[in-house]
């Protein structure tokens, strides 16, 4: 699976999420609408309440675009400066 590119340089919040591949299997198929990101985790909000999903290990499916939580381990702010 790639990584769609411009998907590191979009703006997540606001926009809805899906857990597709996690190494904790628990949080697979988690989704809802992004409302807060860190370095390390995507903050999702669900029906059952804010899930915090750590980026390590976690393949996201965001605004439609496949995402790899390793290769976006920066501040929300810092990844329109990486290069994929």
């Amino acid at each position: 699976m790639t990584m769609n590119t411009h998907a590191i340089h979009d703006e997540w919040i606001g926009k809805q999420a899906l857990v597709k591949k996690a190494a904790n299997k628990q949080l697979e198929e988690i989704q809802g609408i992004v409302v807060d990101e860190t370095k390390n985790t995507i903050h999702i909000e669900t029906e059952k309440g804010i899930k915090k999903v750590p980026k390590k290990g976690t393949t996201f499916i965001i605004g439609g675009k496949t995402v790899q939580g390793n290769k976006v381990l920066v501040q929300p702010e810092e990844r329109i400066k990486l290069k994929v």
